[in-house]
């Protein structure tokens, strides 16, 4: 084979550039910090690296989504904390209004108090998160959830409960729609609530009502009826006697499980309907007792009314505290559970992070060695090509 000097130039030119893309190679890694950027220069590596990244971005997303869920349960455990303190506040007051030595005046000026309390809540339960959305709206995030009515509250929101997927197979409620944390409170105790009728004419107030045989108590409604101020009948929903007994003020009639305390000195024909607890929206309670604070003691048995409304207010404010409190109980939990995942979460980010820099790191020492190396031989190259160059018979011709 006749090597001629183009052919040696052509070796010499492949040299060069194999050369020169090694040190481009190397240049490279050295800038990113990889020990290959494409799947070419290391097929198996690579997609062991698409793999960690594809589990990496997933539990990134999580992490979001999970951050996401934290804010607006954090919200939502401070408006209800807010809540809380703003009905206790409200209870105080009733308290006040039912010690019997308040003016007229003086109820008219509690029942300014409790509408600003009304408002007051009517903003806490109307709520937003830092995005703008209401947080008790449930999926009716852009929707005010409550307008005030004469009667109480309009909810406007939907029924729904947004879940927010944390990790693969694990899911959070980012908050809780309106109607449950305002609208579903139980009247009464929580289990049965207890009315004087409206055509009363005795003092019979209501006092403390407690299932005192849960195993007995069949949710039926009854009728305590004086038959004067020292006897009553119960009976039941379609008025016929159950059973008869006597009365004390200040001690508890108890029939089917339940027992009722009255004071006071109830007339004959005086009635108290004793009914299973029903659901009742905050807002309505409060507009009760302001309508009732508002009428005083006004009118025929006045004093007495009053007190029986209030009282009515104050279980159900009570059941208030206890229905927010459970929710706020459940908020916590819910933020427990996020913490939690968020330190998973982030020990798993760590450990894919490491797997893929122990695939794709670079020894940075060992790669500038190999980078000397490259321009050494290189110029090492181009140097004896120039000097071989430079070798020709006829140079020595004279």
């Amino acid at each position: 084979m006749r090597i001629t000097e183009s052919l040696n130039q052509t070796q010499f030119l492949a040299a060069i550039q194999s050369l020169e893309s090694n040190i481009s190679q190397t240049q490279n890694q050295i800038s990113t910090n990889e020990s290959f950027s494409t799947a070419s220069e290391n097929p198996i590596g690579a997609g062991d690296v698409n793999n960690y990244n594809q589990a990496l971005a997933q539990s990134q997303q999580y992490e979001t989504n999970a951050n996401s869920a934290k804010t607006n349960l954090s919200t939502e455990s401070t408006a209800l904390t807010s809540v809380q303190t703003t009905l206790q506040s409200l209870r105080d007051l009733a308290l006040e209004a039912n010690s019997g030595t308040e003016s007229s005046s003086d109820l008219s000026a509690i029942a300014t108090q409790v509408t600003q309390i009304q408002n007051s809540l009517l903003t806490l339960a109307n709520t937003q998160n830092g995005n703008g959305e209401y947080i008790f709206g449930g999926y009716s995030v852009q929707t005010q959830p409550f307008t005030l009515t004469a009667t109480g509250a309009t909810y406007n929101g939907d029924q729904g409960q947004r879940q927010i997927q944390i990790a693969p197979g694990q899911t959070v409620p980012d908050g809780d729609n309106g109607d449950a944390v305002f609208n579903q409170i139980p009247t009464g105790n929580g289990t049965f609530a207890v009315t004087a009728g409206t055509g009363n004419t005795g003092s019979g107030t209501i006092g403390a009502t407690t299932v005192s045989t849960p195993s007995t108590y069949d949710g039926k409604p009854f009728s305590i009826v004086f038959t004067s101020p020292t006897a009553y009948n119960i009976e039941n929903g379609a008025g016929v006697v159950e059973t008869t007994g006597t009365y004390t003020s200040g001690g508890s009639i108890a029939y089917d499980g339940t027992q009722v305390t009255l004071t006071g000195t109830p007339a004959a024909n005086d009635t108290f309907a004793v009914t299973p607890s029903t659901n009742q929206s905050l807002f309505t309670t409060v507009q009760n007792l302001v309508t009732a604070l508002n009428q005083g003691t006004g009118g025929d048995n006045g004093q007495v009314k009053l007190s029986n409304a209030v009282t009515t207010a104050i279980n159900n404010i009570d059941q208030a505290l206890n229905q927010t409190s459970n929710v706020q109980a459940s908020v916590g939990g819910r933020l427990n559970t996020i913490t939690t995942q968020l330190s998973v979460a982030s020990s798993q980010q760590l450990q894919l992070q490491s797997s893929i820099a122990s695939i794709q790191g670079l020894n940075y020492t060992a790669a500038i060695t190999t980078l000397d190396q490259q321009n050494t031989t290189l110029s090492a190259a181009l140097q004896s090509y120039a000097q071989v160059q430079g070798l020709s018979l006829f140079k020595y011709i004279q």
